[in-house]
């Protein structure tokens, strides 16, 4: 039998062992799915929206215990992780209160030629290989859509938050959820493609790195099975030289060392026009300096350790290229000395479009600042990538701005804010950032059948 034992990125203590399931509990597990599906498919939608309710008053109750757990496992400090379950209850409440109208049968002008309507019916359950470094914001974002469409939910979790993992499919439980419906499969990663592979899974949505994503795509494709990919990017934060400096600058810093820089959505390449670009970094600077570093559970904590190891010294040899490529250090750089994962915030300067910081994914606490001499050279710089997420242009012109965001190659661009994740707006990528959309309507309607009734 497998262990896995996971680690405090704070002190780099061992935390509990999991055992992962061996092959007969994996098909046991995968029958219990299906069955709990075809229990659930058949509720009506008001009542699946009911539970969904509920769920988000069990994240309340359960709130400072979870958030506990989150900081325990990946290290986020605490007064974040307690909005992320706060940001997980109120997602809840919005599918609650709105999403049994997003599935109502839609009438389709056929005029004369009878009557005709699309349906939108589940197809079965989902499997969700999931990230960490949200490790109930991204599980729940997915399955709330997911199971009030009708459909199960089965998830394969990273194995450093196996017991955020766990912790959830005990709430789906005390919510009321049927048994089945919302699976917790701890597995190894060889196992994913033969469960992939098994007839009980409908279709797979998964977040996470580019060649991992890939790879699950094609094992998906091979099976003719649907999948939705969300792989990342290397956003864009434009600012041009009408914009206001403090507020952008402010805005920035808030987006990029978010979650100890370890956000898929986030200001990574600062591309700022260069008649203010000195007095952009000068602010930059300054607020990433304030920035407290510290023991994740003091709520006092900005930035924590990084999750894993090895993605600090992933981070740190990219920082050490880019400046070795001519970027500038204006502070950080370097793999602080003390227990646990912590890396210095850092912001480089004169960062090229051929350099690590501007065309890898820096996952952690580093910003990189572009100059741009125009709008439209920013726009370029922008687009110079193959990822495509999310993007932020922050200008005083609004009709600019606009003209601006229709010509960046991303699946969102935020105008005068940060890119963030909202229940009432769709986010996912293109490109190398994957596709497909979760949240709003879009999500809901992702793994449904839209099956056409005509009546003639």
């Amino acid at each position: 039998m497998t262990r896995i034992t996971t680690i405090n990125p704070a002190t780099g203590e061992p935390i509990e062992r999991h055992e992962l399931l061996d092959a007969m509990e994996i098909d046991a597990a995968l029958d219990g799915a299906w069955a709990g599906w075809h229990a659930w498919r058949i509720v009506p939608a008001a009542a699946r929206s009911e539970r969904l309710r509920r769920l988000g008053a069990v994240l309340r109750r359960h709130a400072e215990e979870y958030a506990r757990t989150i900081v325990l496992e990946m290290g986020k400090p605490i007064a974040q992780a307690r909005g992320e379950v706060e940001k997980c209850a109120a997602l809840c409440d919005w599918y609650a209160a709105n999403g049994v109208a997003m599935l109502a049968d839609e009438p389709l002008p056929v005029h004369d030629d009878g009557t005709a309507m699309v349906v939108w019916q589940p197809i079965g359950p989902i499997l969700a290989v999931m990230p960490w470094n949200f490790p109930i914001w991204q599980v729940l974002r997915a399955a709330v859509p997911i199971l009030l469409a009708g459909n199960g939910y089965v998830l394969k979790h990273a194995d450093n938050v196996l017991g955020c993992a766990a912790m959830l499919a005990d709430a789906v439980v005390e919510a009321g959820f049927p048994e089945g419906v919302f699976t917790n499969l701890p597995i190894a990663q060889d196992d994913i493609a033969r469960v992939i592979a098994d007839r009980r899974i409908a279709a797979v949505t998964v977040t996470a790195g580019v060649a991992a994503g890939a790879a699950i795509a094609a094992e998906a494709g091979r099976h003719i099975k649907k999948s939705v990919l969300e792989l990342g990017g290397i956003d864009p934060f434009i600012v041009l030289a009408d914009a206001d400096i403090d507020a952008a600058a402010e805005a920035a810093v808030r987006s990029r060392f978010l979650n100890t820089g370890q956000v898929c959505i986030a200001a990574k390449r600062m591309i700022v026009e260069a008649s203010i670009v000195e007095s952009f970094a000068e602010r930059v600077v300054a607020l990433t300096k304030a920035l407290a570093i510290g023991d994740p559970m003091d709520s006092a904590t900005f930035i924590g350790p990084m999750a894993r190891s090895r993605g600090r010294d992933e981070l740190h040899r990219q920082v050490r290229n880019s400046l070795d490529q001519g970027a500038r250090l204006l502070i950080g750089g370097e793999v602080m000395d003390r227990p646990g994962n912590y890396y210095s915030p850092t912001v480089l300067a004169d960062v090229e479009p051929n350099m690590a910081a501007a065309c890898e994914e820096l996952f952690g606490p580093v910003a990189a600042i572009m100059t741009a001499s125009d709008a439209e050279h920013a726009v370029a710089l922008a687009n110079s990538i193959e990822f495509g997420l999310s993007a932020a242009v922050w200008t005083s012109d609004t009709a600019k701005g606009h003209r601006i965001a229709r010509n960046i190659e991303a699946g969102a661009v935020f105008m005068n804010g940060i890119s963030a994740s909202d229940p009432r707006v769709p986010i996912g990528g293109i490109g190398k950032s994957g596709y497909g959309r979760e949240l709003s309507w879009f999500g809901l309607r992702e793994f449904s059948n839209a099956k056409l009734i005509w009546t003639r």
